[in-house]
This record gives structure tokens, sequence and C-alpha cells, in this order.
């Protein structure tokens, strides 16, 4: 089976950096199979016979920091949830460039007082919709300057989250 695994805090550059390629390879060492790398920003697609995503996601964070010494936050979703993410998003033909349009994947659900502060949030500039582990962010204004840009769901709402463009979405469904 095929998933994808979106880790957060992998840098391009200075710290917390690990080349994708050396990222596959250790990947492979702990048994994942056609392990593939989108852009050096913590992106991953494999193949396993394990089924539990919650699973996946500590056994390559434990082989990351045993290997790399970083404690990051791993988000594993199969391709169908992933098929599934693209299919059902509520703002397609809202945007006319994929870097107004971001998914924010998420380690657990949401509670209920947790998703109404989240959507406390919306606005024109700003339109968030909650999906399970799945956050839909339209912006019309830069990520920098949007309340989820800056730390908002790891910080207020105290919920591992790692978040990637429309782009890097869609690129990650064609590798699968």
């Amino acid at each position: 089976m095929k998933y994808v695994a979106l880790l957060r805090g992998i840098k391009v550059c200075d710290r917390n950096m690990i080349k994708m390629e050396t990222l596959a390879e250790r990947c492979e060492s702990l048994g994942f199979t056609d392990v593939k790398s989108y852009i050096n920003s913590g992106n991953l697609v494999f193949e396993t016979a394990q089924t539990d995503d919650g699973k996946l996601a500590k056994r390559i964070h434990d082989g990351i920091k045993k290997d790399f010494g970083f404690d990051i936050s791993v988000m594993v979703r199969s391709e169908a949830e992933i098929d599934e993410i693209i299919a059902n998003n509520p703002y397609i033909g809202q945007f006319e460039n994929d870097k107004y349009m971001h998914v924010f994947f998420l380690v657990s659900e949401l509670s209920d007082e947790k998703t109404q502060v989240l959507l406390a949030k919306n606005s024109d500039t700003e339109m968030i919709a909650v999906c399970g582990r799945t956050i839909y962010y339209l912006l019309r204004i830069s990520i920098v300057d949007s309340a989820l840009g800056k730390g908002f769901i790891d910080k207020k709402l105290k919920v591992p989250a790692t978040a990637r463009n429309w782009r890097t979405v869609k690129k990650i469904a064609e590798m699968c």
C-alpha cells in the first residue's frame, strides 16, 4: 500500500536539514519500499504492507531521531486519503494560483472546542475549513501575514501540524 509521510520542521538549509536522498535511504532501511521524495521540505511517498498510519509515523519519527537527532512531527496519510483531500477541497475554483491554497495535515483531529477556536479566525482574507485531520486554508494575503502561518495551530491549539501548498499536495498525489 502507498503512503505519504509529511515531516514538519525539515529545512532546506541550516537547522534540521536532511537531504531528501539521505532521508529516502533511511526510510528504505526501515523496511519501506519504492521510497520517493519531493522537494527538500520533508515529503516522502513509500510503500509498505503495514497499514496503521500512527505506527508508521512513529517508526519514521524514531528513525529520524535516532539517525539525525531531530525530534520532529511526522504525519502519514494513505494514497486514498491524499486523493480524498484533493477531491474534497471546498475551495476548488476559488483561487487563481496554487500558492494561495494550503492544506494543513494534523497529527489528530481537533476537538469541537478547538475547531470553533480555529473557525473563529475565518475572514474575507483567510478562509478555513476543517475536515477530520485536514485543514483547508485559502488565503487572500501572504501566508507570512496570516494567523495560521504564525504557528497558531501548534502554539494555540497544541496540535502538531504541517502545511503544504496546493501545488505540492497535487504533486504528491501524482507521485503516488
